[in-house]
């Protein structure tokens, strides 16, 4: 009996402490836990603390006014998000309207500013609704610029409300007169310049001036096609079989971010999965004033989101597609994949920071291309769900903020303090390849025989082979610049030996030579 009883207590301890370490395992100080992983050398995924962890999630019914119809705030297919200051901006499409709220700083909650249903026209009289508005951008000067689909415009507004402009369909033969002006996604410069995709229009993103005026495209796709189909259309197609496929022309990006530099980062999802981990696809793109992709790659491999996946037509399997993008401090920038809800943190050389999330119903976990956009106010990231109806807010962790604080502290020149908080990241993951090179980065500034020695130290453990050979050469060169003393006086004796040593043998040769003729004599 005894025995019995002591089998019980066992198994009950047992059982409470698989549950207390389950417990341990999903919740982190009272949040919910997301997956979090990274890529090491050799592209094998490393499980990593949380960079990220959800603080919020907003329901439309829950800070939107009851619609007309009596029914509750809920969104209805929400398109896109617009973070200015404290101001988010969230594009109900469904509804027809923006939805403008505001966080207060101290508790971090969000409130409704407005709801923007309709305004004024020039003349002050007629008001004018939306069809169909698909996003949103809000200048310095507080003007609000919509892609007012349906009705094939994009307007530009006051803070009050009162129409500035109207932008609609460009009178240009370079525009098709065919297709309808059906503008998707739009940014705006410090300019007022207006930057915009529009459905259909496969010649990059269309431009507009401050006034209106369009000037053209930037950034077209390039065509990817294989060379097998490029042989087969060409050669054994007919001029009627040719019209009937899909023609070698560029493909449309499917979302655009300006940075604060104005420089536009643009995604695409409309690739072949070969041509992802060559950098033929490039999903993502950064393109400077002429179109020109300048987007920095110095990792192993291109940003691409998850470097494995599997083949299928279900949702979670293909490669990552990027549906959204955004620029945070020191130009590192965060993209959405659609297919598997995850988010991917990169740094400005194009290395992954993190990366987080996963399929699910959960907070935090995003299902069926339920992820739509994404936006950042400060460090925290906003994803908005189109499915649920719903904005998730993450904020960063103690680890994702040393992270942060890392690399901005390398970009203002503060080497020291870069290093010491690479050493508390490494405290936290071992396994941080970025922390390894961080340090060894902050290490060659201080331009020092024994600090090079120690860089290519973390280099290699990084396996980063190119930082590795910068801090050898310049270790070689004060190695060189120390011991050039000695080394001309070992490069004079290994001249000047052989040449005595010669001498020696040649004079020694002569008078053998000469000892021998007088002996014949």
């Amino acid at each position: 009996m005894k025995a019995k009883n002591k089998l019980l207590a066992m198994l009950l301890a047992i059982l409470l402490l698989v549950c207390s370490c389950s417990s341990a395992l999903a919740v982190d100080e009272g949040f919910a836990s997301t997956y979090t992983y990274n890529y090491d050398y050799w592209s094998d995924i490393r499980e990593s603390p949380d960079a990220y962890r959800v603080v919020d999630v907003l329901y439309g019914k829950d800070i939107a006014p009851v619609q007309d119809n009596g029914e509750d705030g809920a969104l209805n297919a929400p398109q896109s998000m617009f973070v200015q200051g404290q101001d988010l901006y969230v594009v109900d499409s469904g509804n027809n309207r923006i939805l403008q709220l505001t966080r207060d700083q101290a508790t971090g909650k969000f409130s409704l500013v407005r709801e923007i249903k309709e305004f004024t026209a020039t003349d002050g009289t007629a008001i004018t609704t939306f069809s169909n508005p698909t996003d949103v951008s809000v200048d310095v000067a507080g003007n609000i610029y919509i892609a007012d689909n349906k009705n094939e415009r994009i307007v530009k507004l006051d803070k009050d409300l009162n129409l500035l402009m109207v932008i609609t369909k460009p009178d240009d033969t370079t525009f098709d007169q065919n297709l309808s002006f059906l503008p998707n996604k739009l940014v705006v410069d410090t300019t007022g310049r207006v930057f915009t995709l529009a459905t259909m229009v496969n010649k990059g993103v269309v431009k507009f001036e401050s006034d209106g005026t369009f000037t053209g495209y930037v950034g077209a796709n390039k065509v990817s096609y294989s060379l097998y189909d490029y042989i087969w259309k060409t050669f054994f197609m007919t001029k009627e079989q040719r019209a009937q496929q899909e023609s070698f022309v560029p493909t449309e990006y499917c979302n655009i971010y300006m940075d604060e530099d104005s420089f536009i980062y643009a995604t695409n999802i409309s690739f072949s999965e070969y041509d992802l981990l060559w950098d033929v696809a490039q999903p993502i793109r950064r393109l400077n004033a002429v179109g020109n992709d300048i987007l920095i790659k110095n990792d192993h491999y291109p940003p691409i989101g998850d470097l494995y996946w599997e083949e299928g037509s279900q949702d979670y399997h293909g490669p990552s597609k990027f549906v959204d993008i955004t620029v945070l401090e020191n130009d590192i920038y965060v993209g959405l994949d659609r297919t598997r809800g995850r988010i991917f943190g990169y740094d400005s050389q194009g290395i992954m920071l993190w990366a987080f999330g996963n399929q699910g119903s959960s907070e935090g976990t995003f299902n069926n291309n339920g992820a739509i956009a994404l936006d950042h106010m400060g460090r925290d990231l906003l994803v908005l769900d189109q499915r649920r109806g719903c904005i998730t807010v993450f904020a960063p962790t103690e680890y994702g903020n040393l992270i942060y604080d890392a690399i901005g502290d390398y970009s203002n020149g503060k080497f020291e303090e870069s290093a010491a908080k690479w050493e508390l990241v490494l405290d936290r993951n071992a396994n941080y390849n970025l922390a390894f090179i961080g340090i060894g980065r902050a290490l060659m500034r201080e331009d020092t025989y024994e600090s090079y020695i120690e860089a290519m130290d973390y280099f290699k453990m990084a396996q980063d082979r190119d930082n590795y050979g910068r801090a050898f050469q310049l270790f070689r060169k004060i190695w060189v610049e120390r011991n050039i003393g000695w080394m001309m006086i070992v490069l004079v004796v290994i001249i000047v030996i052989p040449l005595v040593l010669k001498q020696i043998k040649k004079r020694k040769m002569e008078v053998e030579a000469y000892e021998r003729n007088q002996v014949a004599k």
